[in-house]
């Protein structure tokens, strides 16, 4: 692969630009009491209740308190947060760095499958790595699924994205750390990069 032959990167969020632990998460809720919190939830498949927060079409509230109702009498709206961010970590300085630099190279976009709650939870990491407030100084424009509407790896959103920027799929550059989504992205004729477990991406450029 020859990064000279793109125009433009799109990159994924977790895993990608940011570390993620969804170990941890499973680790969270099972403490909170909900031992089948993997058959809700994984990388892989969802549940239609984060299917649907992810794409933007329920509240936060509405949310937490669906998840109460798997968990044991007593459990706090605050703890549902904190387990649910639990698999957010850190922002490697170096990725911060590079995403900076490729702005005067490429032109770089962000599409993630994400929530309103871990969007605020991703910001907080970033300001602490960084003088950022928001993830935009570091891109052309970033693609949250929760704003949208749209998921990966449904062919709309990356169709969405191409259509928006007048982009060639054959010049475009799609890295992401989850296979079904790379899959998605290849079906418009994307060129696409999978992102290997504890593979960085400035190993790349």
């Amino acid at each position: 692969m020859k990064i000279a032959d793109f125009d433009t990167i799109i990159f994924d969020l977790g895993g990608v630009v940011i570390n993620l632990d969804y170990g941890k998460t499973t680790q969270a809720f099972e403490g909170l009491g909900l031992t089948n919190f993997n058959d809700l939830y994984s990388q892989a498949a969802q549940s239609g209740l984060f299917d649907a927060f992810e794409k933007g079409e329920c509240s936060v509230q509405y949310f937490i308190n669906k998840v109460l109702d798997y968990l044991p009498t007593g459990t706090q709206a605050n703890q549902v947060v904190e387990a649910w961010n639990a698999m957010i970590l850190d922002f490697p300085l170096e990725n911060l760095a590079l995403l900076k630099r490729l702005q005067d190279e490429k032109r770089t976009f962000l599409l993630s499958n994400t929530n309103e709650i871990h969007i605020q939870k991703v910001h907080h990491h970033l300001q602490q790595a960084s003088d950022e407030k928001t993830l935009h100084p570091y891109f052309e424009k970033v693609y949250f699924s929760s704003d949208i509407g749209m998921r990966k790896p449904d062919s709309e959103i990356f169709e969405f994205v191409l259509k928006e920027q007048g982009l060639d799929p054959a010049r475009t550059l799609f890295i992401d750390d989850t296979e079904q989504h790379i899959l998605g992205a290849q079906k418009l004729g994307i060129q696409t990069y999978h992102l290997g477990k504890g593979e960085s991406i400035c190993s790349l450029f």
